[in-house]
């Protein structure tokens, strides 16, 4: 059936009206008129097919048709596996989430990215919680930093009625490498951390330091506020 249709799509040897074509090779092109075309095709025992109609002049190819059916089908075979299906998975929050249920949420996402979909985190504003919007902010920012090995941002906290939404999309399948720098970081950081050990604050001040945090307005006083509720 597939293939029947596929044979409606092209024009072939006396099919074509055009009075002359554009008869395509490997690295060449070559305008003649279609009798001529039709003339070289039949010396081959082959057929003229017409790939772009719509071209001017149409645009031919000489070619044993059944084959040339056999490569598109091959083609769009190809081209079909290609296609990845990427699903946007949706990760919610409150304005003042716990650290269990934020941990929790974060291990979804690393599973959704690992699988190749996007997520949509967002953070949902009741009633009168509109006034944190700061800390929903700071919140998204710290899930995206927590992902940065496995996602890139697309768009940052951005509030749409009472909703904070972020973007990420997964980076590209495999193992991230990271880079010396980075490597050189979170040795310092573990080193803080440990020569800091019992203070329950270093992961958010380290959050607070790291460039995405930079990005959102009043993001210290904001996480201040979220500490003291």
């Amino acid at each position: 059936m597939k293939n029947d249709k596929m044979k409606l799509q092209y024009r072939v040897n006396e099919q074509i009206h055009a009075r002359e074509v554009r008869v395509v090779s490997e690295g060449n092109a070559e305008v003649m008129p279609t009798r001529k075309a039709l003339d070289i095709a039949r010396k081959e025992g082959v057929d003229l097919v017409e790939i772009s109609p719509n071209a001017q002049p149409p645009v031919c190819r000489i070619i044993d048709y059944s084959k040339f059916l056999y490569q598109q089908k091959k083609h769009q075979k190809e081209m079909k596996q290609k296609q990845v299906k990427q699903d946007i998975k949706e990760i919610r929050f409150g304005p003042q989430t716990d650290e269990h249920d934020y941990q929790f949420k974060l291990k979804h996402a690393q599973e959704f990215l690992n699988e190749g979909n996007k997520v949509r985190a967002y953070v949902f504003f009741r009633g009168r919680s509109i006034l944190f919007k700061e800390q929903g902010e700071v919140l998204l920012l710290r899930f995206a930093n927590d992902l940065e090995e496995l996602a890139k941002v697309e768009q940052l906290p951005k509030l749409e009625g009472k909703k904070m939404f972020l973007y990420l999309s997964p980076k590209k399948a495999g193992i991230t490498k990271k880079s010396q720098q980075r490597r050189d970081r979170e040795e310092a950081e573990s080193a803080a951390r440990n020569a800091e050990a019992g203070k329950g604050e270093d992961s958010n001040k380290s959050n607070v330091d790291n460039g995405l945090f930079a990005n959102a307005k009043n993001g210290s006083a904001a996480l201040d506020k979220l500490k003291n509720e």
